[in-house]
């Protein structure tokens, strides 16, 4: 009797051993998330390898995971990957607002070349060609400002029909603020070549 039980007993946790190795993941399946760099798997195990020993060791660690977080920031925010990208760049609303922008050409990504060129004209001697910058000038600032309230206006109403319950605050001033950026120097990286459609 006692023995056919403690038989019972032993026989039982190969059963639930059996069940547990059913539940873990199959080697073979993929993850489901990136694999990290070497440098981020580095500083992660440093990190929760063991705990400070003093607050100098802390804030070392500390500074090493910032340091990670900006590298890999970096990258979303030349990749575009949006699950690292910063706050302010997250959600769809802010993807379809970015690509509204590049999609197009505005005036306001050309102000920097012009005022080079303009103020290289209010050097010269020349009288005429002084008044002529001024008139440039002026001429450009209205463009910008014609052009940054009617991208807004369009870009308002596009938001509105796409996402209509979900929070639109400060996308718009969002995209005219990338609007001011050459084209090649926006961040995150232009996904969607000129003349496309917004990605939804």
């Amino acid at each position: 009797m006692f023995r056919s039980r403690s038989r019972d007993e032993q026989a039982a946790p190969p059963r639930e051993s059996a069940e547990l190795t059913k539940q873990r993941r199959d080697p073979q399946a993929p993850k489901g998330r990136p694999t990290p760099k070497r440098s981020e798997a580095e500083a992660l195990r440093r990190a929760v390898a063991k705990p400070p020993a003093d607050r100098k060791e802390a804030a070392r660690r500390a500074r090493e995971a910032r340091r990670a977080e900006l590298a890999r920031q970096r990258e979303a925010l030349a990749g575009g990957d949006e699950r690292y990208l910063p706050a302010r760049d997250r959600g769809p609303v802010r993807r379809y607002a970015r690509d509204f922008v590049d999609a197009k050409w505005h005036v306001a990504e050309f102000f920097l070349p012009l005022a080079v060129v303009i103020l290289i004209l209010s050097m010269m001697p020349s009288m005429q060609v002084k008044n002529a910058s001024l008139l440039l000038w002026m001429g450009v600032i209205v463009m910008i400002v014609v052009d940054s309230v009617l991208t807004g206006f369009r870009l308002k109403k596009a938001l509105a029909e796409r996402f209509p319950d979900e929070s639109r605050r400060g996308a718009v001033a969002y995209a005219l603020m990338r609007t001011l950026q050459m084209r090649r120097m926006r961040l995150p990286k232009p996904q969607i070549a000129r003349g496309e459609a917004p990605r939804r």
